[in-house]
């Protein structure tokens, strides 16, 4: 890495996960999993899609079997808003008191959850929560109730990770709340529920799960930070041995499985090894952390026109989070690039075995990149969704919000950085 190591360097990492369990038909046991916790009463959260397949409700009837009450919210908002959250957290007030919840469904479902439980178990409204500059950054000081997230797209990670997002309407911006208690207790991953996952949504998740892998290997190293007091560590703590494990792990999972889950959503062992990777790329991140492709997605969401995706449900406007983020992912390698050009290589080779080598070596990560995106049908680049030159100077403002996000980036980011990989992101090929 080519960031400077400060006169009194940082020695430690850390690394947090939830709770596992993995395979075909493990969401039929989540009764029992909730009966250990001793809860009695569940609010189950999804959103309507989901809600319209019948694994939100028929998870939350298996639950009486052990004594528990489950009820199932189905008010999700799909991507977010500070809006959408306030709604479902007043609900969720107003319905509880509820010793336990279960997120059944995509990011929008599980975060949406972590927000209800951040808001049922401490005083304040939801932007008290919300990362500087755009809220108060406020943590939590009273403990949550244990959360079991149980997602049916493969590519958020966030069952495994510490972070809630949303789009704050008012600001025009993506951001969200990180804590290490927002962390789900259990995470119950069960590739049988992503079988009815349409080829958009796979196509654009999976983005997201390629992002963070790749996002999390060539974030700084630990080592680059200043120390910290046990009081200040934060879960992105930078790369470090473990969550390189993971990502690694998760881009050979990809190499073989990614093309096949969106050309064939009923190849089994597609879906297996996708739902597995966005776990071990969620494993990763979710303690090295992500850094530009991530920074400027929350703008390119926040601050969508026109644009509606295929295969997402409703007719609003939307750029479905990983969409927005692999859009300008091959710019953003091609500048982090000199920071360590070992690891984009080494990434481009887990990405696409055996393929040729450029000779331009700061052109492999893009180029793999750029030909997966074609395969799979990701629009090409910021302009095909809506997105010019004169919407650059918000598009940088948006980005640079998310410092919580640049701090990770192996190179300093500047405005002018930004601005460089926006312009050249307008068409990527």
């Amino acid at each position: 890495m080519t960031s400077t190591v400060p006169g009194n360097p940082e020695s430690v990492f850390t690394y947090g996960a939830p709770q596992l369990k993995f395979g075909n038909g493990a969401s039929d046991e989540i009764g029992f999993d909730l009966s250990r916790y001793g809860v009695r009463r569940v609010l189950v959260v999804t959103d309507p899609g989901v809600a319209a397949t019948g694994h939100p409700q028929r998870v939350a009837d298996q639950m009486a079997q052990f004594g528990i009450e489950a009820r199932v919210f189905d008010g999700v908002h799909v991507e977010p808003t500070d809006v959408s959250l306030v709604d479902a957290i007043d609900e969720a007030r107003s319905s509880g008191p509820w010793d336990a919840f279960v997120a059944v469904g995509g990011g929008s479902s599980i975060d949406t959850a972590k927000a209800i439980n951040l808001l049922t178990t401490n005083p304040g409204e939801l932007m008290d929560y919300v990362n500087v500059p755009v809220g108060k950054g406020q943590a939590p000081s009273q403990p949550l109730k244990p959360l079991v997230a149980v997602p049916t797209t493969t590519g958020t990670g966030s069952e495994s990770t510490t972070i809630c997002v949303m789009d704050v309407i008012a600001q025009r911006v993506k951001s969200g709340i990180s804590h290490a208690w927002l962390r789900p207790t259990l995470a119950v991953i069960d590739p049988d529920l992503t079988l009815s996952q349409p080829p958009g949504v796979t196509a654009a998740s999976g983005m997201d799960i390629l992002c963070h892998a790749l996002e999390s290997y060539t974030a700084r190293w630990y080592t680059t930070y200043d120390r910290k007091s046990p009081d200040q560590r934060v879960p992105y703590c930078g790369s470090n041995p473990i969550s390189d494990m993971w990502s690694e792990k998760a881009m050979s999972l990809l190499a073989g499985s990614f093309r096949k889950a969106v050309r064939d959503g009923d190849d089994a062992q597609a879906r297996f090894d996708m739902a597995i990777a966005a776990t071990f790329a969620g494993m990763g991140f979710g303690n090295a952390g992500v850094h530009i492709p991530h920074a400027n997605a929350y703008p390119i969401a926040g601050q969508v026109k026109d644009f509606h995706p295929e295969d997402y449900p409703g007719d609003e406007a939307m750029v479905p989070h990983g969409m927005s983020v692999a859009l300008t992912a091959p710019e953003a390698f091609r500048f982090t690039f000199e920071a360590s050009p070992e690891r984009h290589v080494r990434a481009a080779e887990l990405l696409a075995p055996g393929a040729d080598r450029p000779a331009d070596a700061a052109e492999f990560l893009p180029t793999v990149l750029a030909d997966l995106m074609r395969d799979i049908d990701i629009p090409n680049g910021v302009g095909a969704v809506g997105f010019g030159e004169g919407d650059i100077p918000d598009l940088v403002d948006g980005a640079m919000k998310q410092q919580r996000l640049l701090a990770t980036c192996p190179r300093a980011v500047t405005e002018d950085d930004l601005a460089g990989i926006f312009r050249r992101s307008i068409s990527l090929w």
